[in-house]
């Protein structure tokens, strides 16, 4: 099992998030994971949220066999044994999941080293700050060109483009942030 610093450091302000999104309701929320990497963050959430039905999911195989380690390790009765997902393909691919069936989705550190068309830190409308998510962005754009921080600016307006809003933006430790999508 991998277990990542930066999933250890900011498994708890996540958390913070996802319980109020993922609290009370009648029946089990089912929650989609995409690139749940080492799938610590999987394991963290299923446990602390047990009325959720956690589907961690991964493009790696490695992140795939570190995921199913820690199924196995943790025996959390709501995480189920990761599927292959590739968020570029057309969810027709998602292992049997599809997007009417999901309560929530998931998605942490991934914006930034994915395509657009797949689409942690962000700029906000058009501003990176501060000077180490500048640098950061940088190296990622000369790593891969498709690469980089992306704007909420253009992601708001994806995502009304595909029928969701932009909810909300809550400001994480390490200069991160989480977006909160809702279904319009």
């Amino acid at each position: 099992m991998q277990v990542p610093a930066a999933a250890e450091r900011n498994k708890g302000p996540i958390l913070a998030v996802l319980r109020e999104y993922a609290g009370g309701g009648a029946g089990a929320l089912r929650v989609l994971e995409v690139g749940a990497g080492a799938g610590l963050h999987a394991a963290h959430f299923a446990r602390a949220l047990p009325q959720t039905r956690w589907q961690p999911s991964d493009i790696d195989p490695r992140a795939l066999r570190s995921i199913a380690a820690y199924v196995e390790a943790t025996g959390v009765p709501n995480l189920l044994p990761p599927i292959l997902l590739d968020v570029s393909q057309g969810w027709e691919t998602w292992g049997g999941t599809q997007p009417a069936t999901l309560d929530l989705l998931v998605s942490i550190n991934m914006m930034h080293i994915a395509e657009l068309r797949c689409t942690e830190p962000y700029a906000v409308d058009g501003q990176i700050s501060p000077q180490s998510n500048v640098d950061f962005d940088r190296s990622l754009r000369q790593s891969n060109p498709a690469w980089g921080l992306r704007d909420t600016a253009l992601l708001r307006e994806l995502a009304e483009a595909n029928g969701l809003c932009l909810e909300r933006m809550v400001d994480m430790p390490a200069n991160n942030k989480s977006l909160i999508f809702r279904k319009l």
